[in-house]
């Protein structure tokens, strides 16, 4: 049998992710501050498009939040 759907801790758990996903974000620019110019430039390029992912991501939550707010 299936759970009923029950959106009410919706928001919370979006904004979590979002916390979640600028905390990695973040973290991943500082490595490329301090160690960019020792690490190689395919590891460089794969950090930045993962950072780009990640802020599509905050995006789409973020969009969901306002859903949700207005449900």
């Amino acid at each position: 049998m299936a759970k009923p759907d029950n959106r009410a801790d919706n928001v919370p758990h979006l904004q979590k992710a979002i916390q979640n996903t600028l905390k990695k974000k973040h973290a991943t620019e500082e490595y490329l501050e301090e160690f960019g110019d020792e690490i190689p430039t395919s590891e460089m390029e794969t950090l930045l498009e993962k950072n780009e992912r990640r802020q599509a991501a905050v995006e789409k939550f973020r969009s969901e939040v306002k859903d949700e707010a207005h449900s």
